[in-house]
């Protein structure tokens, strides 16, 4: 059966998903810090010009984050584009929520980018080891979004606190997903963690 695309919609084509990075959660044993992998999540970027439909509804300002009540994460991400952040069985349903009305881009970049999240009392000292940005509370309080580098790969971050404690969720191209990751553990290592065999930085 066909079924239309929205107007505006750039569709990713019906393929298995398959994360890059090949290790699951790794922990410091007394759990000061967990680096995980989040990219079997849904990821919609929305650009759309001010006075449009879409911008109207996300209504989020750039460097900031709101959850919905469906529990879609919208995502200032840039002046005028917005990253929505979903389940993975969500993805269509989601992008196709976006009114495309107008100068509006929709685009589900699910498979081109990985995600990850680091978390724990140790993971701002974590983060600090391998990014160049302040990341004190007042600089990116919990659910600021914001860019920089991690690992010297050019990432885009967003705070995201469980339960009062730091968690960041890193979202960089698939290509670096692994290296990241890797980047990550290795960071961690000095709160505990240990890095397995074959997963390397170098």
């Amino acid at each position: 059966m066909h079924t239309s695309t929205p107007r505006g919609y750039v569709r990713m084509p019906d393929i298995e998903f398959k994360s890059p990075i090949s290790y699951g959660p790794i922990s410091a044993p007394d759990g000061s810090v967990t680096v995980e992998d989040e990219t079997a999540t849904a990821k919609i970027v929305v650009r759309a010009a001010a006075g449009t439909a879409a911008a109207a509804d996300l209504a989020v300002p750039f460097g900031q984050s709101r959850l919905r009540a469906d529990g879609t994460l919208v995502c200032g991400t840039r002046p005028d584009e917005w990253t929505l952040f979903a389940a993975i069985d969500r993805a269509t349903e989601v992008a196709a929520s976006v009114n495309a009305e107008g100068f509006v881009s929709v685009v589900d970049i699910t498979h081109g980018r990985a995600m990850m999240r680091v978390s724990g009392p140790k993971a701002t000292a974590v983060l600090a080891k391998v990014c160049n940005l302040d990341l004190a509370d007042d600089m990116t309080p919990d659910g600021a979004v914001f860019s920089g580098s991690v690992a010297e790969v050019t990432c885009d971050l967003l705070r995201s606190d469980r339960a009062g404690v730091a968690s960041y969720l890193i979202s960089c191209e698939r290509s670096f997903g692994n290296y990241v990751f890797a980047a990550l553990v290795d960071a961690s290592t000095e709160f505990g963690a240990q890095l397995p065999a074959g997963l390397s930085i170098h």
